[in-house]
């Protein structure tokens, strides 16, 4: 083992979209832990949407990342050294440390995870927050019962790919997709079992929506916010429910965004609008492990993940690429 490693830091705070030039790599000494901690050294780390809005000196659910500090997130590593009972050298962890090479962990900010249960990615994605945050908002926020048509909009990412097959697993009538491209509508159809699914950028979502649901629809999962937030208060039926999850289409934006012009409809279709986040869901982790397991078990559920080799140098390119769409399912970077 070498003495040193990398880390990503934030060098600026970005003003609208980000560049490379608002992340800094530094070269830092391997840290030592101390009691009660260990050492992890990091396989895969995630880059999630959230981030973008830590990015922000603004006050929020999660602290902001500070200019000049290594960024965190979610990662699974390797133990190398410990000085905690729960946890010997060899261990498999989940931690809240990525974006380095290596990561002195408070043992009991760790979780052990078994590589031979499920691959150390999925503790990421599928089986991790965004699997969480697909199920207990589906099936915990949005009420769904089963009978409902459900419309999700980024549907081929790490929560949506999830929410989709989720919703048709519990009996939904019909489930429609949004996504960025033509492969990603026909993986959400072919793959995934999406009864229909359109490309956003090829039309007003407003009435791709209304061709793909004609019969309105029940529940709208939103990862999107913004026009897509709209066109699902517009086809909404008599008490539906939306899932405010996240407004990816609005987190680079400059200035403030626009709301939805139609909120008028909220009460004239005595709507639910519902904002969830997946830490307010804990007391469900061990039902949507359980679940969501036995699903891919059976290969019910699929879920794809998109890995970008080069650890802590290419997180950056990983996690700008993660905002412009590049990614199917859960984005990733190995290391």
């Amino acid at each position: 083992m070498t003495d040193t490693a990398l880390e990503v830091r934030l060098a600026s705070r970005p003003k609208g979209w980000p560049t490379e030039e608002n992340f800094e790599i530094a070269e830092v000494e391997i840290p030592t832990p101390g009691e009660g901690q260990i050492l992890v050294r990091n396989v895969v780390m995630s880059v999630d949407p959230y981030m973008r809005g830590r990015m922000n000196d603004v006050k929020s659910y999660v602290p902001p990342f500070q200019v000049g500090a290594p960024l965190d997130g979610g990662a699974v590593g390797e133990v190398v050294a410990s000085n905690s009972d729960a946890f010997a050298v060899g261990d498999n962890v989940l931690h809240g440390l990525g974006w380095r090479d290596y990561a002195v962990v408070d043992a009991k900010h760790a979780v052990k995870v078994d590589a031979g249960v499920a691959p150390l990615s999925t503790y990421l994605g599928v089986l991790g927050m965004p699997g969480l945050t697909a199920y207990a908002g589906l099936l915990a926020t949005a009420e769904f019962k089963p009978g409902d048509a459900v419309f999700v909009s980024g549907a081929a990412g790490a929560v949506g790919q999830i929410v989709g097959q989720i919703a048709r697993l519990k009996g939904a009538s019909r489930v429609i997709g949004s996504a960025g491209s033509a492969d990603k509508v026909k993986y959400l159809t072919e793959e995934l079992g999406f009864d229909a699914a359109f490309n956003y950028k090829e039309g007003p979502v407003a009435e791709q929506l209304a061709a793909a649901a004609p019969d309105g629809i029940d529940v709208y999962f939103d990862n999107v916010g913004g026009e897509h937030l709209e066109a699902a208060i517009e086809t909404l039926n008599l008490n539906g429910r939306i899932t405010m999850c996240g407004a990816i289409s609005q987190y680079n934006a400059a200035e403030k965004p626009a709301g939805p012009s139609n909120m008028i409809q909220i009460l004239a279709k005595r709507l639910t609008l519902r904002g969830m986040l997946v830490g307010d869901h804990k007391a469900l982790q061990q039902q949507f492990v359980s679940e969501v397991a036995a699903w891919i078990a059976s290969g019910e559920l699929k879920y794809s993940e998109t890995v970008i080799e080069g650890g802590a140098r290419q997180a950056p390119a990983a996690f700008l690429g993660m905002l412009r769409g590049e990614n199917t399912g859960k984005m990733l970077v190995q290391f």
